[in-house]
């Protein structure tokens, strides 16, 4: 089974690893339980093929041909939604999985493991995948819409989160009361928020800088 294979609903398990024995026994491990998983033998197979804007949990390799897995790794971090990774080596010690976890790692495996072991880790991971995903569709939905705002109406919508009424903004920005209600009309009306408190509640929650 190979990355090119088309795309299920849920999240999916992409296992890169050189060694074409475990990818194949890892495979077989996960549709026992109805699981999805596509393998990869190297880093850069794998990222020629890897759809970002998915759900999916990365079971990683960290010693391959070409890119390492943490090479892979920092690779990933670019991409945008963040994918749990759990990582394997057979030559694994401390500073190595203290690396992985620091660099965003969920989970380091030491290989062999045991079938049940990585099935309870992967599990858990796709429970974790799928909450990730939500959150960053929700983040990149709420950026989209305050970019769709012109620049005086982002600086209007950065003072209104920053808590100032509309008489000290109008001050701030030497205009009038009634331009900048006109302005937080139109952010209210172009964002499509309930209320422009809505768009200042998920503003802060998804760290948009407006």
């Amino acid at each position: 089974m190979s990355g090119t294979e088309s795309a299920v609903a849920g999240p999916v398990v992409h296992i890169v690893d050189d060694d074409h024995d475990l990818r194949r026994s890892l495979v077989f491990l996960f549709e026992s339980v109805g699981v999805q998983a596509l393998t990869y033998p190297d880093a850069a197979t794998f990222l020629a093929e890897y759809d970002a804007a998915e759900p999916a949990v990365l079971i990683v390799d960290v010693r391959m041909p070409g890119l390492s897995g943490f090479e892979l790794q920092e690779r990933l971090l670019g991409l945008g939604y963040p994918a749990p990774i759990i990582f394997c080596s057979a030559h694994g010690d401390i500073a190595m999985s203290v690396r992985a976890m620091r660099q965003g790692a969920v989970n380091f495996l030491e290989k062999p493991y045991k079938p049940q072991q990585m099935l309870d880790v992967v599990q858990e991971q796709l429970r974790e995948a799928e909450r990730r995903f939500r959150e960053h569709a929700h983040r990149r939905a709420v950026g989209e819409r305050v970019e769709s705002l012109t620049t005086r109406e982002r600086e209007v919508l950065r003072l209104v989160v920053d808590g100032l009424p509309s008489q000290l903004i109008a001050r701030r920005l030497g205009t009038s009361v009634k331009t900048v209600d006109v302005h937080r009309a139109r952010i209210k009306a172009k964002t499509g928020a309930d209320s422009l408190g809505a768009l200042v509640r998920d503003v802060l929650q998804c760290r948009i800088e407006p």
